[in-house]
């Protein structure tokens, strides 16, 4: 049920987000007297759709390709290929007879909805929900690194206070692109020194495969204090009491909730002693272990302190554009890794399956799905901006150049670079496409 719950999120907000994307194309083209052909969402290759109808002189449908989406303009060299179009004398409703500055808003306008877009749920979200987060001055444990943050020197109980040179306000921020994108310095208390640590510029390639809790994990660290205990279970049964302090199992001091968590289960079925602290008195209680590995308690998480900000109508527009912004952001500088060699490109990519996967998730959350829309509106901005033929990039690129010489690229090189524009792009599907299959088979 999760896959079809990932594959439905998938497809309505990639479909939401086409149509909107060709609708700005629509729009600009239709403000300058342009004519549209064709209106469609997902290609209607080889003349086969699931369904269509004409309304005015445009043709509106579903194509049963689910590659996307497009909108046929009059007069221009795009995915349709139509060269016997443009062997004709050109007509004033047609793109190509539009001067050059037209014809660059009308290639922005998919790019432009999607920004809109992306800024505007943003901005709706935390109009709704405002900004929740983990105040950083209440982790008092400090962070649980896992096998990546272990490697480059970060420890269990570790307190993060700096990330280069600037004041973490919010716990967040440790797993954040600041800390993954950057060549980062963290800043740490751990006992009675603070240290500099740095964070390498090629890690994503390693939190890529073993996912961000291999990093630093997501919550903080709560003391081996008992919060709550189930009724009949073991560890009630045994006397333990709300407000004990674990302090070791089977004579292995603990000192955090991860270190109960972890050692519990390698005792399935047997009877543990539990060393623990109840006031000013240190007791021991024999506790059987069930099968499953757990005794029946939990660990109190109001240990941490989770603020969240309200805003109002307005002022929660700036904070929806700047998510929008640093999304953006972040997509340029994780190409530029990528060009750069420091990110492996296998591991900076994903396609449909990975984002049904990681982005969306397994369960229907209405708040999740907006804010992964809104994610992927920026990021599908963001890569029709590059400057591939075939793509809104691409276009802009040739415009900008038409425009500098003063006279329109040739036909016969616009229609090459569009072929090497689809060559590029049907490799760049088969790899991510590819790749998806591979960590979705052959990874945990």
């Amino acid at each position: 049920m999760s896959g079809l719950i990932m594959a439905a999120q998938l497809l309505l907000g990639l479909s939401i987000l086409v149509i909107l994307h060709e609708l700005g194309h629509y729009l600009a083209a239709r403000a300058f007297g342009i004519k549209v052909e064709k209106f469609y969402l997902f290609f209607d290759a080889w003349g086969f759709k699931i369904f269509s109808f004409k309304k005015g002189d445009c043709e509106y449908g579903i194509g049963w390709l689910p590659l996307g989406g497009y909108v046929k303009i009059a007069g221009m060299i795009d995915e349709s290929m139509d060269t016997e179009q443009m062997q004709q004398p050109a007509q004033p409703w047609e793109f190509r007879s539009k001067p050059a500055w037209q014809r660059l808003i009308v290639m922005l306008g998919g790019v432009f909805v999607n920004i809109v877009v992306g800024i505007f749920i943003f901005w709706m979200l935390t109009f709704s929900y405002g900004e929740t987060y983990i105040a950083n001055s209440s982790v008092q444990n400090g962070i649980n690194p896992g096998s990546i943050g272990q490697e480059i020197g970060l420890q269990k109980g570790d307190r993060v206070i700096a990330v280069n040179g600037n004041k973490v306000i919010r716990f967040e921020e440790l797993i954040s692109s600041k800390v993954l994108l950057g060549n980062t310095s963290l800043t740490i208390v751990r006992g009675d020194k603070t240290m500099d640590i740095k964070v390498p510029d090629n890690i994503l390639n390693k939190v890529s495969d073993l996912g961000i809790e291999a990093f630093i994990s997501r919550m903080p660290l709560l003391t081996s204090t008992v919060d709550s205990i189930l009724p009949n279970k073991q560890a009630a049964t045994a006397g333990l009491q709300k407000g004990d302090r674990i302090l070791a199992i089977n004579s292995v001091p603990v000192k955090y909730d991860v270190d109960v968590k972890d050692m519990i289960p390698k005792f399935k079925g047997k009877t543990v002693a539990f060393d623990v602290r109840r006031g000013t008195e240190q007791m021991t209680f024999a506790v059987p272990v069930d099968t499953a590995g757990t005794i029946g308690i939990s660990f109190n998480p109001d240990e941490i302190k989770e603020e969240t900000i309200k805003y109002g109508f307005m002022a929660a527009l700036p904070i929806g554009a700047g998510q929008a912004w640093k999304t953006f952001s972040d997509n340029g500088k994780g190409i530029w890794k990528v060009l750069t060699g420091k990110i492996q490109a296998n591991k900076a990519f994903s396609g449909p399956v990975e984002i049904a996967r990681k982005v969306y998730g397994g369960e229907w959350i209405w708040a999740r799905f907006w804010a992964s829309t809104g994610f992927i509106s920026i990021a599908l901005a963001f890569m029709n901006l590059l400057p591939i033929p075939a793509l809104d990039g691409g276009h802009v690129v040739f415009l900008v150049i038409e425009m500098i010489k003063g006279k329109p690229l040739g036909d016969k090189f616009m229609e090459r670079a569009q072929i090497v524009g689809f060559v590029m792009l049907l490799s760049l599907m088969v790899f991510v496409l590819g790749n998806d299959i591979f960590k979705a088979f052959f990874k945990p």
